[in-house]
């Protein structure tokens, strides 16, 4: 077979941004120069959240899970030289994804681009933010809104956008089963569907044209065989529901689109070299069935369990790739697939039992309103403390984790500072005082904005009515507005939202029979509570600053709730003074805080200076989370009682060394128990 009859490979993507615009722009010239064929964005907590740098929450995470863009000029930095008129751009951009795509279309104005060929994808799926992500702003109502009005206006102005990516990923993460994550999926893509049909901003004739450009953010794991049968059960069920539900005729317009991010879950921290084999795997699932293959791949990389990937890291993922498509035969045959009574049995079965979800949740009223009663949260919770019962005992085995665990020393982590990337700390500083000078400056040459008071006035006016935003947002872009003057105007109108954390509705997930680990656990919490003459032992799980990912925490909050504590867990995004505030209002015997995001070392300590200053120095804190051996002994030579990072897989025996903590703490005896 000649090289010109083989399928096209997909877009090949690296998620990368960090610290500045003008760093990440150097970064993506880097990798667009390795053959990188589309750009992915990842945004820095505060902007995904719509603060801006200097804001009390931002403290701690500017730069440092993605890149800081607090207005168009950041923009226009971030992609200088690189033509945007000829770019495929993924934004991973949710609660704030209209205001960063008018940013984008603005800088593309400026390069001369003609908007209408403007190709990429916004991600701008709330629902999955509220499960399992965390960077939601808005209620559901508004945010639904926002996503309407944003799709409305792409497939008017700018035909070749994804507005949406509705996302399986995140779920999967949050521990959803393949059945959970297509329905949930599909279910989001119903609610924002209808919302957009029964909005009336899109002619009858014309809502082809809106089904054909919702495209879909979809996790692979490990188990590659149940992986491809999801996907192809994915394809099937949206085509029935564009058939069937919306009458699309046309079945170009009925194609299941999807881009993929191999899961970062399964990744471990111990062994981390067979994250590279896990990778592959993964990847094989969403690229060996020519029908349900995917648009569009991006690959974590092996140390992302570790830290923040080096540019070598990112690099070697993207090679993984590039074998697959240029070196194997894989693009050379149909679907091979087709006919094999095992995968279709598997497709079958897949279908049937999502459909019947999408049932129920459509029976609750729809996704939207399974979303505010905590239906999806509590079933996500539950299934995740299932996996992780199922780790625990074994049944479940991860290699290098609880099973082979024996291992020859890595030449990759001999030195684990150098085996990731550092976010250089003055980096915060330099962006709000950058910040502090476009606020100041941004009237005078060479931009000569319009002052922005009367762009937010008249954003907030729109968003008060029914009127579509995308233009007032547009408007403010081109007046120098801020993130967070954007979000701020939102926020007087729609008010803000505090998702169900899902932890108080979760089922017992793992038994508690006598001599069992969690009993032996319970037998030292209740002691210890009776040792220190209280009813029960009080535990805060608190997440301070902007980090969503919630999973961690609310698995460590359900297990020590099993365990016979009383948990404090208000949910995410508080400030250090709020944590502290709620350690003593409710008199609590241990502090859990729990970051992922890289900004443990600026906010574990401040939540350790404001103990001591309240006059409760004590109160024993642990910390959990993406922390690097250095960075751990740090926080524990600043008084950390103990820390757990992702190697720490037994959540049981994580809870019962809180005890020990807690005993500690108090001057008790040590409990000769094994926990």
């Amino acid at each position: 077979m000649t090289e010109r009859q083989k399928d096209r490979p997909w877009l090949m993507r690296t998620y990368a941004g960090h610290s500045t615009a003008e760093a990440s722009n150097e970064l993506y010239r880097r990798n667009l120069a390795k053959g990188q064929t589309g750009l992915s964005v990842a945004f820095d907590l505060p902007t995904q959240t719509g603060y801006d740098p200097d804001h009390i929450l931002a403290r701690g995470e500017v730069g440092r899970v993605g890149v800081p863009v607090s207005h168009v000029g950041d923009m226009r930095r971030l992609f200088q030289d690189i033509p945007l008129e000829q770019m495929n751009t993924s934004m991973t951009i949710n609660a704030t994804a209209m205001w960063l795509l008018a940013l984008y279309q603005v800088v593309a104005e400026e390069q001369g681009a003609d908007i209408t060929q403007l190709q990429g994808t916004t991600q701008n799926d709330i629902v999955k933010e509220y499960l399992s992500r965390g960077t939601h702003v808005f209620p559901p109502g508004p945010s639904l809104r926002l996503t309407t009005d944003m799709i409305t206006y792409t497939v008017a102005n700018i035909p070749k956008w994804n507005p949406i990516n509705i996302c399986s990923y995140h779920l999967q993460e949050a521990g959803a089963t393949p059945v959970q994550e297509i329905a949930y999926a599909m279910s989001t893509a119903v609610a924002v569907l209808d919302a957009v049909r029964d909005s009336g901003q899109v002619p009858e004739e014309k809502f082809g044209d809106v089904v054909a450009r919702i495209s879909f953010f979809v996790n692979a794991g490990v188990r590659f065989i149940e992986e491809m049968c999801k996907m192809r059960a994915f394809g099937r069920i949206w085509d029935q529901i564009t058939r069937e539900r919306y009458g699309i005729t046309n079945p170009k317009q009925r194609r299941f689109r999807y881009g993929v991010q191999v899961n970062s879950l399964g990744l471990t921290e111990a062994q981390p070299e067979n994250n590279v084999q896990r990778i592959v795997l993964e990847m094989l699932a969403v690229t060996l069935s020519k029908d349900a293959r995917a648009r569009a791949v991006q690959l974590p990389a092996w140390n992302e369990a570790l830290g923040l990937p080096r540019p070598w890291d990112q690099q070697w993922s993207l090679r993984i790739q590039q074998v697959l498509a240029h070196e194997s035969d894989l693009l050379e045959y149909a679907d091979i697939f087709d006919g094999s009574h095992v995968i279709e049995a598997k497709v079958e079965s897949l279908v049937e039992e999502s459909l019947a979800e999408i049932d129920r949740i459509e029976q609750m009223g729809g996704a939207m309103a399974a979303v505010e009663s905590g239906y999806l949260k509590s079933q996500l919770v539950s299934s995740h403390a299932e996996r992780r019962a199922r780790i625990e005992s074994g049944q479940e085995k991860i290699v290098g984790v609880n099973v082979y665990e024996s291992t020859e020393p890595s030449p990759l982590t001999s030195d684990l500072d150098t085996a990731i990337m550092t976010v250089d700390p003055a980096v915060e500083n330099r962006v709000v005082n950058a910040l502090k000078h476009w606020r100041d400056t941004r009237y005078q040459p060479p931009f000569n904005h319009p002052r922005p008071c009367k762009a937010l006035e008249r954003l907030k006016e729109v968003a008060a009515g029914t009127g579509n935003l995308m233009e007032a947002t547009l408007e403010c872009a081109r007046a120098g507005v801020t993130t967070g003057e954007w979000s701020g105007a939102l926020r007087e109108v729609f008010g803000e939202f505090r998702a169900p954390t899902g932890v108080s509705s979760a089922p017992v997930a793992v038994t508690a029979e006598a001599g069992t680990p969690l009993a032996l656990v319970r037998d030292k919490v209740a002691k210890t509570a009776a040792d220190l003459g209280t009813g029960k032992l009080r535990f805060l799980v608190g997440k301070p600053g902007l980090d969503g990912h919630s999973n961690g925490a609310e698995q460590i909050a359900v297990r020590a709730r099993d365990a016979g504590f009383e948990v404090v867990y208000q949910g995410i995004r508080l400030t250090p003074e709020q944590i502290v505030d709620a350690a003593l209002a409710e008199d609590v015997h241990a502090v859990g805080l729990s970051i992922l995001s890289g900004s443990h070392a600026q906010l574990v300590p401040d939540v350790l200076v404001r103990l001591r200053e309240a006059g409760a120095p004590d109160i024993p804190v642990i910390a959990g989370g993406i922390i690097p051996n250095s960075d751990a002994e740090d926080l524990k030579a600043a008084g950390v009682a103990a820390v757990f990072t992702p190697k720490d897989f037994g959540i049981t025996e994580i809870i019962g060394r809180i005890v020990d903590e807690i005993r500690k703490a108090n001057k008790l005896d040590p409990l000769e128990v094994p926990a």
